[in-house]
């Protein structure tokens, strides 16, 4: 996949081996913006090394067809983070839609974009169907990226995910790539 232009001057690209340094700095310069919409990350999710060795779980999960992992990029500092996982074939031709931007860029288009080109990519390049995604019931500004980017509300998914150490409600959205 070639990296697709972003607004502000950045790019969205595949995930690479050697990104670790600036996702675990990304991470880290974004604890606090991203600490309600997450899991509880142990101490060790923010260093290098446990970056690492995730990259290399999920592009093996890339390249064995299960997920798109995806990084929002300027230059060589990362700013976000798209990733489709959990994709099934056959019938369902489905996946699941995860998203993230720097504190710097929220509300500037950014996650709009690159969810935008992630649904994209989805349709033209792996031949999905349908994305879903989920947001906290109180994250308007997540839910207005997914709106933007033409995904429609489905329904609510009580204690959906264990989010800032809680079993948390969820609104559910999907995009119908194909008509």
């Amino acid at each position: 996949m070639r990296p697709l232009p972003l607004p502000n001057g950045l790019e969205l690209r595949l995930l690479r081996d050697d990104d670790a340094a600036p996702i675990a700095s990304a991470y880290t310069r974004n604890r606090t913006h991203l600490t309600p919409w997450e899991p509880l990350r142990s101490e060790t999710f923010f260093s290098a090394e446990w970056h690492e060795s995730e990259i290399a779980r999920q592009l093996e999960s890339f390249e064995s067809g299960r997920s798109l992992p995806l990084v929002i990029a300027s230059g060589r500092q990362i700013v976000g983070r798209v990733n489709l996982s959990g994709i099934v074939r056959g019938a369902f031709q489905s996946a699941s839609l995860g998203y993230w931007v720097d504190a710097r860029y929220a509300g500037k288009g950014v996650g709009t974009a690159a969810v935008r080109a992630t649904a994209e990519i989805g349709r033209d390049e792996l031949g999905l169907h349908r994305i879903e995604a989920g947001t906290l019931v109180h994250n308007v500004r997540s839910q207005r990226v997914l709106l933007n980017a033409d995904f429609e509300a489905i329904g609510l998914a009580p204690r959906y995910l264990r989010i800032a150490g809680e079993w948390q409600d969820h609104l559910m959205y999907q995009r119908i790539l194909h008509d």
